[in-house]
C-alpha cells in the first residue's frame, strides 16, 4: 500500500521564514513526510505576482529551500524542489485558466483584499490568476492531501471545483484533493499586534520572530511582546490575546499543553515566563539557523540537490500533463 500523495509550498518572499511559518508549516510538514508521499515546493512563480528585485529573489529562493531542509524536510524522504524548475506548473495553469470562470476567480478573498489595497492599476493579471496556478501546483501531482492555513481553504476549494469540472468534461484525469487545515499550532500572531497573524509583511519588525535572526534580537522582541496589566499567565484569546499568543508559541515549540504551561507559571508573572520562552525559541531555532547557514555557504551544492529533486518532480508532473493534453485534444510534440 502506497502512502497518500501530499503537496504544499511557501513563497520566497523574505530573507528568512518567520516563526509562524516554522510552527504552522515546517513542523507539520516534517511529521507528514513520514506518512505521506510528500512534494514540497518553493513557489517562486507565485512570488512574482508582485514586484521583486531579480537578484534578491534568487537569493531568497535558495534561502527558503535551505530553511526547508534545516527545518527537517528531508530531500531523501520528500520531493523538495523549486516550482519554476518544473515547467509543467505553468503549462497546466494555462489550461486550467481556460475552464475557470472570471467571476469565480474574482471572488477569491485574497485577491479582493490585495486589489482593494493596491488599486486595480497596480494589481497584476498574475495576482488575479494566482489561485489557478496554485490549483495546477496541486493537481499536477495527483495530490490527495494539501496542508494549508485556514486562509488558503478557499483556494483548495477552487482547486477541487476545477478538478471536478475537468474530469466531468474530459474524463477522469485528476485526483480530487482534500485540505488539511492546521490546528492551533498554525495560528501564531504578531507579537506587537496579537490580533493579526504573524506575517512576513507585518506592520512592525518588532512583531516578527525570524528563523535566521540572532537569538538576542528575538529574545528582545519576546521580552517586549504586548501582554496586559494583570500579570497572570493564562490563556484567553479574547481578553488576553498577547499572553495567549505567547502560550501558543510555547506550547508549539515545547510540545507541552497550554494547561501544563500555565500551571507551571502560576503566580510568577510575565517576566519569568517570557525569559523561558526566549530561551526555548533560541534553543529550537539555533540548530535550524546553523544548518541553513551551512547549506547557504555552498550554493552550488544546494542548487544540485534542488535540480535532482526537480527531475523527480518533473517525472510525475509530465505524466499528468501528457494525460491532460491527450484528454483535451492537443497534439503533443513527438519525442
Amino acid at each position: 500500500m502506497t502512502n497518500p500523495r501530499l503537496y504544499s509550498g511557501m513563497q520566497p518572499s523574505a530573507d528568512s521564514l518567520q516563526l509562524g511559518n516554522y510552527l504552522g508549516a515546517l513542523s507539520p510538514w516534517k511529521r507528514l513526510q513520514e506518512t505521506h508521499d510528500a512534494f514540497f515546493s518553493v513557489v517562486d512563480l507565485h512570488a512574482i505576482t508582485v514586484p521583486q528585485d531579480p537578484t534578491t529573489l534568487r537569493e531568497k529562493i535558495r534561502r527558503t529551500a535551505a530553511q526547508y531542509i534545516a527545518g527537517g524536510i528531508s530531500p531523501d524522504k520528500s520531493t523538495l524542489y523549486v516550482q519554476s524548475h518544473v515547467p509543467a506548473h505553468t503549462e497546466l495553469a494555462w489550461i486550467l485558466n481556460t475552464i475557470t470562470g472570471f467571476g469565480e476567480a474574482g471572488r477569491m478573498t485574497q485577491f479582493k483584499d490585495k486589489s482593494s489595497r493596491y488599486g486595480s492599476d497596480a494589481t497584476s493579471v498574475g495576482l488575479f490568476a494566482y489561485p489557478v496556478l496554485m490549483a495546477a501546483d496541486i493537481l499536477l501531482y495527483q495530490t490527495e492531501v494539501v496542508p494549508v492555513g485556514d486562509d488558503q481553504r478557499q483556494h483548495v476549494e477552487l482547486t477541487r471545483n476545477l478538478a471536478e469540472r475537468f474530469n466531468s468534461r474530459f474524463g477522469e484525469t485528476f485526483t480530487i484533493p482534500t485540505a488539511h487545515i492546521g490546528g492551533n499550532e498554525a495560528r501564531i500572531y504578531d507579537l506587537q499586534n496579537p490580533t493579526s497573524k504573524m506575517s512576513k509583511s507585518g506592520e512592525s519588525p518588532a512583531g516578527i520572530i525570524w528563523v535566521l535572526d540572532d537569538p538576542k534580537v528575538n529574545a528582545k522582541k519576546i521580552m517586549r511582546a504586548v501582554t496586559d496589566a494583570d500579570g497572570v499567565v493564562a490563556f484567553d484569546r479574547e481578553n488576553k490575546p498577547g499572553v495567549s499568543n505567547l502560550l501558543s508559541i510555547f506550547s508549539g515549540l515545547s510540545g507541552r499543553t497550554v494547561e501544563d504551561i500555565t500551571a507551571s507559571y502560576d503566580g510568577q508573572g510575565y517576566g519569568a515566563f517570557k525569559k523561558d520562552l526566549a530561551e526555548l525559541v533560541a534553543d529550537t531555532l539555533g540548530p535550524v539557523r546553523e544548518h541553513a547557514n551551512e547549506l547557504m555557504s555552498d550554493p552550488a551544492e544546494l542548487d544540485r540537490l534542488l535540480a535532482r529533486n526537480a527531475e523527480r518532480a518533473s517525472e510525475v508532473a509530465e505524466a499528468t500533463l501528457d494525460t491532460v493534453y491527450d484528454r483535451i485534444g492537443l497534439l503533443r510534440r513527438a519525442r
